[in-house]
């Protein structure tokens, strides 16, 4: 397996554990009174986006030929870190 592959494997697989986080705190949101509902699904919606954003930066690797994919990093792990920190907040706060 190449370097490329292996970047963009180990990246599908914290996007889709994020998924699964999102996910939970979704659940946990749906559960929540309603003033806390509505604080949560902005939140969660914030999430998504950067799932989002996350998604497309892989696309964008997926399609990137020979090294230009390492001129790429950059930007995805800058994407990967906002996600995973803003995932790890939103759970913190939603207890």
């Amino acid at each position: 397996m190449d370097d490329k592959s292996a970047y963009k494997q180990k990246f599908e697989a914290r996007l889709e554990q994020w998924g699964a986080e999102i996910d939970k705190l979704e659940a946990k949101a749906k559960e929540a009174g309603a003033d806390a509902r509505l604080k949560y699904q902005s939140e969660i919606k914030e999430l998504r986006a950067k799932q989002d954003e996350g998604i497309e930066k892989l696309k964008k690797l997926g399609e990137a030929q020979g090294e230009a994919w390492k001129d790429l990093k950059s930007g995805i792990e800058s994407a990967w870190d906002a996600l995973g920190k803003a995932v790890r907040n939103a759970a913190d706060r939603f207890g």
